[in-house]
């Protein structure tokens, strides 16, 4: 995000070396920490202080990137404050925003749901996909073909999965922006079948290449789930059932707060992933 690299620089040039330690420096403990600097606080150790339980980084640590707290002057902490305001008003608006979406989505949202079930998908990256290749993907009579529309079909040199091409073919950047995303996370699902895929492959291919072969993988089978109206099942070898109950309480509270109304049901189609 182009605003996190501006706050980072902002950062840098007071001496501020928080992103040294904090993995998120959008995250909560770092809004609490810059909002208390923002407004006129001078004392490290209570600005590390306000860093919730879980944060990787020591009190120490914290209290070091802080140690220059009392080195911004009144116009430096204002424009801190400008850029922590800045921040809040656009994820006000994404939040608006993806409300919107939800709206115009509530005809699909089983469409929606079912996408959502996948590792590394949720209800806003699933209204993001159906949005991009509508709630069938109708226009796309097979998976390779969707997957050559993205641009995450596998070069002509390839066999057993393995690409010996390092282009990246041209295709739709935000689906591909979001299958990077998706893939990323997917890969730990602890026993899910893009986990196994990925362990497989990276060894031989590196991260990345690996990473693009799960991509690749999830667009084939959002186009089965999307196209033939059917459920993802998970086939991995070690499906973790209190990690599957955990992903589907998450899954039911994040399509609720978007403005679906969710009913469990037993499902008798699935997908095979």
């Amino acid at each position: 995000m182009r605003l996190q690299n501006q706050l980072e620089g902002f950062l840098e040039e007071v001496r501020i070396k928080l992103s040294s330690h904090v993995s998120d420096l959008l995250g909560l403990s770092s809004r609490r920490m810059l909002q208390a600097l923002a407004e006129g606080e001078t004392d490290a150790a209570k600005i590390a202080a306000l860093a919730v339980n879980g944060l990787k980084a020591t009190e120490e640590e914290l209290r070091d990137a802080l140690s220059a707290a009392a080195t911004p002057g009144p116009l430096q902490r204002q424009i801190l404050k400008l850029f922590l305001e800045r921040l809040a008003l656009l994820e006000k608006q994404i939040d608006t925003l993806d409300q919107s979406v939800a709206e115009a989505l509530q005809k699909h949202q089983d469409a929606v749901r079912r996408l959502a079930e996948m590792p590394g998908l949720g209800a806003g990256s699933a209204q993001q996909i159906i949005a991009e290749v509508g709630p069938q993907a109708a226009t796309f009579p097979s998976p390779g073909q969707m997957a050559s529309w993205v641009g995450c079909c596998p070069g002509r040199e390839e066999s057993a999965e393995v690409s010996r091409s390092d282009r990246s073919p041209k295709g739709n950047r935000h689906m591909r922006h979001i299958l990077n995303q998706a893939a990323n996370a997917a890969i730990k699902a602890k026993g899910s079948v893009f986990e196994i895929l990925y362990r497989r492959l990276a060894p031989r291919l590196g991260h990345f290449k690996a990473i693009w072969a799960v991509a690749h993988r999830m667009c084939r089978i959002i186009w089965k789930i999307l196209h033939e109206g059917v459920n993802y099942e998970e086939r991995g070898l070690r499906v973790n059932p209190q990690a599957a109950r955990d992903r589907t309480r998450k899954l039911v509270r994040d399509l609720r707060r978007l403005g679906y109304d969710v009913q469990l049901t037993p499902l008798s189609e699935r997908a095979i992933a």
